[in-house]
């Protein structure tokens, strides 16, 4: 559920887009965002040091946009973004030596270290493409184009990465033992 609440200040900007302009939806980016912060706080919950960088960026590079009437500033964030998790992944596992998705992901499945290496290493890369493929798109197609792009060509490409990257660990996955499976206490 958490989840799907982070993409609402995403969702809330492609409607406003649609019915206004670039710059009233990077109010409505902005004003979501900062529910989305608020909805921690009246939760209760601490905030996720992610969520108070991409809050940050999203106001910060938003109200460049606002301010400046340039669309060029909100268009570079999700570059800033994709790359800045691409290195947070990179410098965690070289630098620190801690890999951040084994973090998310090794209470809920069990894998080789070189394994968990080759997982980091395939989100850096995809997060290195998607800020390129960004920029490519924002400075060489129209505003819809782009608008459309951040909203449903991202997350499309997210999910199926994400799906992609569960199937490839598919092999990894605890397999059921086919003698308890068969046997007459299991079939009651």
């Amino acid at each position: 559920m958490q989840t799907l609440f982070e993409y609402v200040p995403l969702i809330l900007f492609f409607v406003i887009y649609k019915f206004y302009d670039i710059y009233t939806a990077t109010i409505a980016l902005i004003v979501g965002a900062a529910l989305h912060i608020l909805y921690f706080f009246a939760t209760k919950q601490k905030v996720p040091t992610k969520n108070w960088i991409i809050f940050g960026l999203i106001a910060g590079f938003g109200g460049l946009t606002i301010f400046l009437k340039d669309d060029t500033f909100l268009k570079w964030k999700v570059t800033i973004v994709n790359l800045f998790f691409a290195m947070g992944l990179v410098v965690s596992q070289y630098v620190f030596k801690k890999n951040l998705i084994k973090q998310l992901m090794g209470e809920a499945l069990e894998l080789p270290d070189n394994i968990w290496n080759k997982l980091n290493l395939s989100w850096v890369g995809f997060f290195t493409f998607c800020g390129l493929l960004n920029v490519y798109i924002a400075f060489n197609f129209s505003q819809e184009v782009w608008v459309n792009f951040k909203v449903f060509g991202l997350m499309g490409m997210t999910f199926v990465f994400a799906i992609s990257s569960i199937m490839a660990l598919y092999k990894y996955f605890p397999q059921e033992d086919e003698d308890q499976a068969s046997s007459p206490e299991n079939k009651e």
